[in-house]
């Protein structure tokens, strides 16, 4: 049996004296496996009990929306004020180990949400999405005013108050990927002239209220994270510079940890690649495999909490390679696992015992948008069969699973909008 590396499978304490096991993370995925009503159900209980008994040392959930009308997709979960937190305490209880952590990743879409949701798409600004043949995919958005800001960071305070209750040990802001956050953070949507645009200390000013009111909020064993890109990969977007300013404002309100990833849906460098129009970037981003470790050691060098990399990591030597510490003695302390984990739910186990490489489906269609879409949907596929309690089965038609995913995205968005309507009329 060869021998782990010691790093790897070291516990990690966070700044509020929290603890896990090893130093990987099972980070979010978009699953769309909710039950009626937006709430968790079995399948999303045998999910994450296949990752717990994985050997994962911390597990971040899906998406999950502080607003029932700002969903990523249609059969994400929403948790806020008012809702029922029994089947939370549920889902809690299947993805806490005896010794991991088990936090909820927290979100609202802003301009990314699909128009087939019959819903209004708020934004800091009333920029539309470029997707070329795409972007009437999505609803057409509305600059949001100062009391609908407001709004906004009480809601992502109340659902981190529900998911304290409910046994959640941790929440993760998510402030990246373009979503409602990033979108503010970037100057590319971020077009206001108040205090919540202009320079990076105003187009930070919500996430920054979002963190400071949610810690005063929670108990202090309760751990506080934040996904953050280290760069939009657009020209004049949201850069490195502007990431280290955000983590060093971040420095002051005891964050538990910051995990680093980039891009949005319209330059999705989380997926390993950029546009055709961003190829100019450094080669470091175009890496298969921990594409945005160079920048996450990077911004290491000014944060004072640990910072977690997610992005492509199939390989124990890889892994190993990203925990190693730079000239100067700055690295990643925690390392996100997404797609792998699906393939893959007992990865970290195996990993303990041997170097085992995940092969990942590759689609090398010609529209790259759909292509990308297609390993989506595979993805999804292995998420669906975990959740019914079977393995996982990679080698399925990229066709026909984006095909499968289309249809059951359909039937959840008429799902979504008849709870939409009946919790209107019940009002």
């Amino acid at each position: 049996m060869n021998t782990a590396a010691p790093k790897l499978f070291q516990p990690l304490t966070f700044p509020n004296g929290k603890t896990v096991p090893n130093r990987l993370c099972k980070a979010a995925m978009e699953e769309n496996l909710s039950d009626e009503g937006q709430i968790p159900g079995d399948r999303l209980h045998r999910l994450y009990r296949s990752w717990v008994e994985g050997g994962v040392g911390l597990i971040l959930t899906g998406n999950v929306m502080v607003a029932p009308d700002a969903l990523t997709g249609p059969g994400g979960v929403v948790l806020q004020e008012s809702t029922d937190i029994e089947p939370f305490k549920r889902w809690a209880e299947a993805g806490k180990s005896e010794d991991g952590q088990f936090w909820m990743q927290i979100n609202h879409p802003g301009r990314q949400v699909y128009a087939a949701m019959g819903e209004t798409a708020l934004s800091p600004s009333d920029k539309t999405m470029d997707m070329g043949n795409f972007s009437k995919m999505f609803a057409q958005p509305r600059a949001m005013t100062e009391e609908e800001i407001e709004v906004l960071i009480q809601r992502f305070t109340a659902t981190s108050k529900q998911a304290e209750l409910a046994g959640f040990t941790g929440v993760q802001v998510h402030a990246a990927h373009g979503y409602l956050i990033s979108q503010f953070l970037s100057p590319l949507t971020n077009l206001r002239s108040d205090q919540w645009g202009g320079d990076i200390n105003n187009r930070a000013r919500v996430l920054i209220e979002i963190v400071k009111r949610i810690r005063q909020s929670v108990k202090p064993e309760f751990c506080v994270s934040v996904k953050l890109n280290s760069a939009d990969f657009q020209r004049g977007g949201f850069e490195l510079h502007d990431a280290k300013a955000v983590i060093q404002l971040l420095n002051e309100l005891n964050v538990d940890l910051v995990e680093l990833s980039g891009g949005s849906y319209e330059s999705p460098a989380m997926q390993g690649r950029v546009t055709e129009k961003d190829a100019e970037k450094p080669e470091t981003t175009l890496r298969r495999e921990a594409y945005f470790v160079d920048f996450a050691r990077e911004i290491a060098s000014v944060a004072k909490m640990p910072i977690m990399v997610t992005g492509g990591i199939l390989r124990r030597v890889v892994a190993e390679q990203a925990l190693e510490k730079d000239s100067a003695g700055f690295g990643v302390e925690m390392l996100g696992l997404a797609q792998a984990m699906a393939f893959r739910p007992d990865l970290p186990n195996q990993w303990r015992e041997h170097e085992l490489e995940i092969k990942l489906p590759q689609v090398n269609w010609k529209n790259k948008t759909f292509a990308a879409l297609a390993v989506m949907a595979v993805t999804k596929v292995q998420l669906k069969r975990l959740a019914q309690g079977k393995s996982p089965k990679a080698n399925v038609s990229p066709f026909f699973s984006l095909i499968g995913d289309q249809i059951e995205t359909n039937k959840r968005t008429k799902r979504y909008r008849r709870w939409r309507e009946n919790t209107a009329q019940a009002v």
